[in-house]
């Protein structure tokens, strides 16, 4: 039986905006998300808090994306 897509794993949301300090530990939450089934959803953000870079990348489950432009 086909796993059913349209729905993120139980717990997680559908929209979700990752963030933190630009390091190896944020890529690997923002790849971690795409294996899991999110894409990118628009550009990364950066800033900077004075100490060091701070990023954010909003991820969107595939299945819903899918859903909304009507593939």
């Amino acid at each position: 039986m086909a796993e059913d897509m349209t729905m993120p794993p139980e717990g997680k949301l559908v929209y979700r905006l990752l963030t933190g300090k630009d390091d190896d530990a944020f890529c690997r939450r923002v790849s971690e998300a795409l294996a899991m089934g999110y894409t990118l959803y628009g550009s990364p953000s950066i800033s900077f808090n004075g100490e060091h870079p701070i990023v954010c990348q909003a991820v969107l489950w595939s299945g819903q994306r899918k859903a909304a432009i009507g593939e």
